[in-house]
């Protein structure tokens, strides 16, 4: 009998432990009408982009039992009739990037990620990603991975304006550099998925929406940037910082991601 309540006291103390964590709450973000559309150039130091609140920073992509990202990265977002305007600025000590080809799998590189799900359903979504080149790979997903989803990297975004600006000097380990922002004008029509999307978007509207940032961890070999590596050689993983949490390394399952509500004022 005192082994069943021993047993018994031991569960007990043990239950706060074995109970999972509940998963960080979805965020959202309000973009406000653009008064006058920026100036893609890269540079976020312009009024159009001054009266955009910055979203909350970035966090890694397990949520709060996951360490805070060790760099900064924040996200801002407003719209017109004709586009969707999209700045983030990344904090970032070490510029590097390789790839120049489009379409190429660019966060083999660090990289800058944002994922669109128009009606909310988990199927028929948009990806975009670039690294500090500027080099993009934009795609469409008629349905996640798990499900069997396959890319379509043919698909591209018509009448796409981005620009990068670097506060640093690109794969150069001899300084410290500040960071990299990156800008666009997506127009509406990218969405529009063969008229399943009312665009632009009516005032009150919400889409789903996430944002990504791929980060590896750099060592200086021969005086270049070289990805860190294990006993064996082979690169360590990646580190995954997102603006809404997923609760585990998965971007592709758009039912976490967070949700954009397009407004006319602040």
């Amino acid at each position: 009998m005192l082994r069943l309540i021993v047993g018994f006291l031991c569960l007990t103390t043990l239950a706060p432990v074995l109970t999972a964590q509940a998963p960080d709450p979805p965020r959202s973000y309000r973009a406000v009408r653009a008064v006058v559309p920026p100036v893609i150039d890269g540079s976020l130091d312009e009024p159009a982009w001054a009266a955009v609140s910055p979203s909350e920073s970035f966090v890694d992509i397990e949520g709060a039992r996951r360490p805070a990202p060790t760099h900064d990265t924040r996200i801002r977002m407003m719209w017109d009739d004709s586009t969707l305007y999209i700045a983030a600025t990344l904090v970032e000590p070490d510029l590097w990037a390789t790839i120049t080809e489009r379409d190429a799998v660019i966060f083999h590189d660090n990289d800058f990620e944002w994922f669109i799900d128009p009606d909310g359903d988990g199927l028929r979504y948009f990806e975009f990603e670039v690294n500090a080149l500027g080099t993009v790979w934009d795609l469409f997903l008629p349905k996640p991975y798990r499900d069997g989803g396959k890319a379509v990297d043919a698909w591209n975004i018509d009448g796409l304006r981005s620009a990068v600006r670097l506060d640093g000097t690109l794969n150069d380990p001899s300084d410290r550099d500040i960071g990299w922002t990156i800008e666009m004008a997506i127009p509406w029509s990218a969405f529009a998925d063969s008229g399943r999307t009312m665009i632009p978007p009516k005032p009150g509207t919400s889409w789903r929406i996430n944002f990504s940032r791929v980060q590896w961890d750099l060592d200086v070999r021969g005086g270049v940037y070289q990805k860190r590596t294990n006993s064996a050689r082979k690169p360590l993983p990646e580190h995954n910082w997102v603006w809404s949490a997923q609760g585990e390394i998965n971007m592709h399952a758009p039912e976490r991601w967070g949700t954009v509500i397009f407004v006319v004022n602040r």
